[in-house]
């Protein structure tokens, strides 16, 4: 399975049926505050994971009750509710999808089919069951259940081995020393302004002092890794905000907070102290 997925995640002829896909989610949920929705922003954390929970838990316990007798209308009632809370839980991961770099989504997509495959087979076996055919639906609650969690593999391998919706700047904070780093005499930092720093000789953070506050936030952005010292400084709901170049998530500078996405992760501030007018920061 790891070298077939490795295949995938490097198959250019999928690109194609891809690229379509993209294209439609990205015209049909148009809405930015819709798509910040679905990614998580308001939670500080990728939406989609927690919304698989629900089918997921319920397909799982139908199939426990499919293995006991006099179980039929609680294990029918289940598979319904696992069959209809994974549209909106596709409907998530797709605007997930969509952000995603080339080789991720390749792998997304086929994560998305064997999904798809394994909802509609869900349904077919609900409709055995409203219609009687109790052994049917057993049957192919028990072949959806094998597809989904094909699919749930495959999401792992995107999320764990490619980093998807993952946040990618917090292993900065694994590679800083403990104790406080000088970063800048107080006296040359601009007013509202960006500036780049480095602590440890290579991990980067950015600036930004407003009056005698300064915040130190990791430079990295938590989606796909932008420069977010390159990007712009936006007032976003009455917040300054650092917009990432890239693909346009923005954080509060006051606090980190994510207030766009498609990052669904709040980007992380480091502590300050000014000594002898020299701004130092630390691990949190």
């Amino acid at each position: 399975m790891r070298a077939l997925l490795t295949k995938v995640e490097q198959d250019s002829r999928l690109d194609r049926a891809g690229d379509r896909l993209q294209k439609v989610v990205l015209g049909t949920l148009r809405p930015r505050r819709l798509r910040d929705l679905l990614h998580g922003v308001t939670l500080g954390h990728p939406l989609h994971p927690a919304m698989v929970q629900v089918p997921v838990g319920a397909w799982i316990s139908a199939a426990v009750l499919d293995l006991m007798p006099g179980q039929r209308r609680p294990a029918t009632v289940l598979v319904g509710l696992g069959t209809v809370s994974a549209l909106p839980a596709a409907v998530a991961g797709l605007n997930d999808w969509a952000a995603l770099a080339r080789d991720q989504r390749r792998v997304g997509l086929v994560h998305a089919a064997a999904n798809t495959v394994g909802m509609a087979i869900y349904a077919g076996s609900l409709a055995a069951r409203l219609s009687g055919r109790h052994g049917m639906g057993r049957a192919l609650g028990f072949l959806g259940l094998s597809t989904v969690s094909l699919g749930a593999y495959i999401g792992g391998h995107l999320a764990y081995k490619q980093g998807a919706q993952v946040n990618q700047s917090v292993s900065e904070l694994h590679r800083m020393t403990d104790g406080w780093h000088s970063l800048a005499d107080m006296a040359t930092l601009p007013q509202r302004t960006l500036i780049t720093r480095e602590v440890d000789d290579d991990i980067s953070v950015i600036l930004y002092r407003h009056g005698d506050e300064v915040t130190v936030m990791l430079e990295r952005c938590p989606h796909q890794s932008g420069p977010l010292g390159e990007g712009d400084v936006q007032e976003i709901d009455g917040h300054a905000c650092v917009v990432c170049p890239w693909h346009g998530s923005a954080f509060r500078l006051n606090g980190g907070e994510v207030m766009q996405g498609p990052s669904g992760n709040d980007q992380q501030i480091l502590p300050t102290r000014i000594q002898n007018g020299v701004l130092q920061t630390r691990l949190p």
